[in-house]
């Protein structure tokens, strides 16, 4: 085998989300180019033993010690060595533990942040599933990702068709490359077409019930609100040095066309498939080549057609703002993600209405002036002061 083909070691940050499960499927089904070294969770405690026990890792990760005690226990009884630590430290050590080639962040939230960047620090390619990383701090990370070396890879469905899009070095500004425009696609999520009266009345039953992809609770009110395509604007940005004008966001309900890049001389390249996040796991575990994901093709006889809209930034104003805090800059991204972090807890959990998030990270926003963000103790300290002036709203009520 040739060191390109060596067994690489794979730690999953978020192993029991839906973007971690799907990552554990496509490296079982190639269990000669990958093993997975460490594996951690937030809570799901059962679901992370159900994993090691398939998947025998060397290291797994919970959030509270407690829970680490439980699943230390349970592998015990199994009999298996893997090692069970806790804690935010912990988290760093598997994202840069020396046995460690790749690492899936896939952390929800701005939780991710420190690990991926300790991913990144440490020179491993970063497969990037937490936009909040990028979000809260754009400039921080990707200054990082060319000082220490590290190959970074999107692995939300629209980054990495724009990434398959663009030519192989698409740095220093998309006008050099001819390129004119991202076209970041949306499926317009489960309400597309509703009014705002309309919305007041939404449930988290409803909020979460995606008519095209499977998510967490909390990214699926994201795409309903329409934040999760304006923070992957945010994003997009960072990762393509564009400026918030050239990234246009087109509602394509099919979700068939993942994003596009068009071009100087009039082209459009589009990258297309099944709604199924396998396929950019693959396409960013095995870069540059191409391996099995367990995807169907996709049959363009059975989609029959493809449709476009405009984005309602009247009834969904968390795109408009997540636009606005990047033109703005600095901290504005990073109180724009923890306020509507807060705002999505709050609605999930009964005590805000939907339309109320977006008002909520409004106010926020004025409330709070921005700040340059030249580091991560300032980038954390904004997002702090977002949480807190966020949940100060909620208490006025």
């Amino acid at each position: 085998m040739s060191d390109s083909r060596r067994q690489q070691g794979v730690t999953v940050l978020g192993a029991t989300g839906s973007i971690g499960t799907s990552t554990l499927d496509v490296i079982a089904r190639h269990p000669e180019r990958y093993r997975v070294h460490a594996l951690t969770a937030h809570r799901s405690r059962e679901a992370l033993l159900t994993q090691c026990l398939r998947h025998r890792p060397s290291l797994a990760v919970l959030d509270e010690e407690h829970d680490a005690a439980w699943l230390r226990e349970r592998l015990l009884q199994a009999g298996l060595a893997t090692e069970v630590r806790a804690g935010q430290q912990a988290l760093i050590e598997v994202a840069s533990d020396t046995e460690v080639d790749v690492v899936m962040a896939a952390i929800v939230g701005a939780a991710g942040l420190l690990p991926t960047l300790a991913a990144v620090r440490a020179g491993k390619r970063v497969l990037l599933a937490n936009k909040e990383a990028l979000v809260m701090s754009g400039a921080l990370f990707m200054d990082a990702v060319s000082r220490h070396g590290a190959t970074l890879l999107p692995i939300d469905s629209e980054h990495n068709a724009i990434y398959q899009c663009l030519p192989p070095e698409h740095r220093g500004g998309l006008a050099r490359h001819g390129v004119t425009q991202l076209l970041l696609t949306a499926s317009g999520g489960p309400f597309r077409g509703w009014s705002r009266e309309r919305l007041a009345a939404v449930t988290p039953e409803q909020a979460c019930a995606h008519p095209n992809w499977s998510m967490g609770r909390k990214i699926s009110v994201d795409s309903a609100t329409l934040m999760n395509k304006g923070l992957e604007l945010i994003e997009a940005c960072w990762l393509f040095d564009a400026r918030p004008e050239q990234v246009q966001v087109v509602v394509h309900p099919q979700s068939v066309i993942h994003s596009m890049a068009a071009y100087s001389d009039g082209s459009v390249l589009a990258q297309l498939g099944n709604p199924d996040m396998r396929t950019p796991i693959a396409y960013g575990l095995a870069w540059p080549e191409r391996i099995e994901a367990g995807v169907e093709a996709l049959d363009l006889f059975q989609i029959a057609r493809l449709d476009f809209e405009a984005p309602d930034e009247t009834a969904f104003p968390c795109l408009r703002l997540a636009r606005e805090a990047m033109r703005e800059g600095g901290t504005a991204p990073a109180i724009l993600n923890g306020a509507n972090e807060v705002a999505v807890d709050a609605f999930l959990a009964g005590r805000l209405s939907f339309p109320g998030i977006g008002e909520l990270v409004g106010e926020v926003l004025t409330a709070l002036p921005a700040e340059s963000g030249d580091d991560l103790e300032t980038v954390l300290g904004a997002d702090a002061r977002a949480r807190q002036a966020a949940h100060t709203w909620l208490e006025r009520g």
